[in-house]
């Protein structure tokens, strides 16, 4: 049977997911803010790409105990669709864009297949 996740735990998961929603938001604000400088170019979509990581992590956090693989496959799922935007909208072009995109999307059907024969029950 699985515990709540303590409120520490849970304040944690609140402080990345709201990093990590303002990350997505306007990453070019908190970097100054929290770095003290400017951010353009590749830094923003850096950013956007960490903030993804963020959200998976607070999902991860909030869900604990929960399994792992929340965390991973909402972080796979964000990823592939952001990079996969990037490079449709032409926002981004470098050699390993797409190959990036497509192990993930392999990774997350992996996760997924792996969540859907572990919650089954026996016999079905």
């Amino acid at each position: 049977m699985a515990t709540s996740a303590s409120p520490a735990l849970k304040l944690a998961a609140a402080g990345e997911a709201a990093t990590g929603l303002a990350l997505l938001v306007a990453p070019a604000w908190v970097i100054a803010w929290l770095l003290g400088g400017a951010a353009a170019g590749v830094a923003v979509m850096a950013a956007r790409v960490l903030g993804i990581a963020l959200l998976a992590l607070a999902l991860a956090l909030a869900c604990w105990p929960g399994p792992p693989r929340r965390g991973m496959l909402a972080y796979g799922v964000g990823v592939a669709a952001y990079l996969g935007w990037l490079g449709a909208s032409g926002a981004a072009t470098g050699p390993l864009l797409w190959p990036a995109v497509l192990l993930h999307a392999v990774l997350l059907h992996a996760v997924l297949a792996l969540a859907l024969t572990r919650e089954r029950p026996a016999g079905s």
